[in-house]
Order: C-alpha cells, then sequence, then structure tokens
C-alpha cells in the first residue's frame, strides 16, 4: 500500500517538505518497506489519505536513510509518526513520557483522523502541544530507552 505515498529518500528532501508545506499538518512515518507494522500503518495511511487531505498531508521516511532524524528524534522503535505544522513540529501528549512521536499502528483509521483534526485544529489556535483524543487503551505501550553520550 505504501506505492500510493510519497517517499522522502534523503535529508535535504525531508528539509524541504518540513519547510514547504503550509497550513496544513506534515506527517512523516519513520519506518521501512519491508516491516510488517510499517505496512499496516501505510495501508491506514494509504486509505486515508484523501479523507484528511484539507488538514494533512503524509509523507513515508526510511529510517535508515535519514540516520540524523532518527536520532534527533530518538527513534529507537519503527514504526513512529511525527507531525509538523508550518515548520514546527507538534507534540502531542498521548498520556505517556514521550510527547514527541506517535510510535507504532494506529488501532483505527479514525483514531488517525482524530488525531490529525486536533494537531490541525490546535496548530491554527498557534498551540505546539495538544492532547491526543485517542482513547488510551489504543495506544501503544512501550518503555522508553534513555542511552547516555
Amino acid at each position: 500500500m505504501s506505492l500510493f505515498l510519497p517517499k522522502l529518500h534523503c535529508k535535504k528532501e525531508v528539509d524541504e517538505v518540513i519547510k514547504k508545506v503550509a497550513e496544513k499538518v506534515l506527517v512523516l512515518r519513520f519506518g521501512r518497506d519491508e516491516d510488517s507494522v510499517c505496512l499496516q500503518l501505510d495501508e491506514i495511511f494509504s486509505k486515508v489519505a484523501h479523507d484528511v487531505s484539507k488538514m494533512a498531508v503524509i509523507y513515508l521516511v526510511d529510517v535508515d536513510s535519514v540516520p540524523v532524524y532518527a536520532r534527533y528524534f530518538d527513534i529507537s522503535y519503527i514504526p513512529s509518526t511525527v507531525f509538523f505544522f508550518n515548520g514546527q513540529h507538534m507534540k502531542v501528549d498521548y498520556g505517556s513520557p514521550d510527547h514527541t512521536k506517535f510510535v507504532g499502528c494506529f488501532k483505527t483509521k479514525q483514531d488517525f483522523i482524530d488525531l490529525i483534526e486536533v494537531i490541525y485544529r490546535g496548530a491554527m489556535r498557534g498551540k505546539l502541544i495538544v492532547r491526543s483524543p485517542i482513547d488510551p487503551r489504543n495506544i501503544p505501550k512501550y518503555d522508553l530507552l534513555y542511552q547516555g553520550i
């Protein structure tokens, strides 16, 4: 299903997209094309891409091709989904310690649509962090790994 979604292959492409997408939520899915959970998430994204097209644009990023962003967003679990609005990183309170990204796959298409709508409305009001509308039972649980430098 990821054939229908645009892919970014290098840091330069990611930087350009972050800068150029205006007045819409930019969704970057960091993962690998051959990973089964990423394929599941890509299927959800491809099914809702048209429905959220007035509020969001979705891109796929291979985590191995942009190690700078993988380190910056501490992407240790894939897939990880990061959101931007007008070049600003949007954070979401999922009820977990990490507000920078959504880790794992959304349980339903509606969960993703609801999240995009909340991020879009919050961003239009100037907020940089919003509260997740997703039922906490539908948010994958994981342990944060902190690595010393």
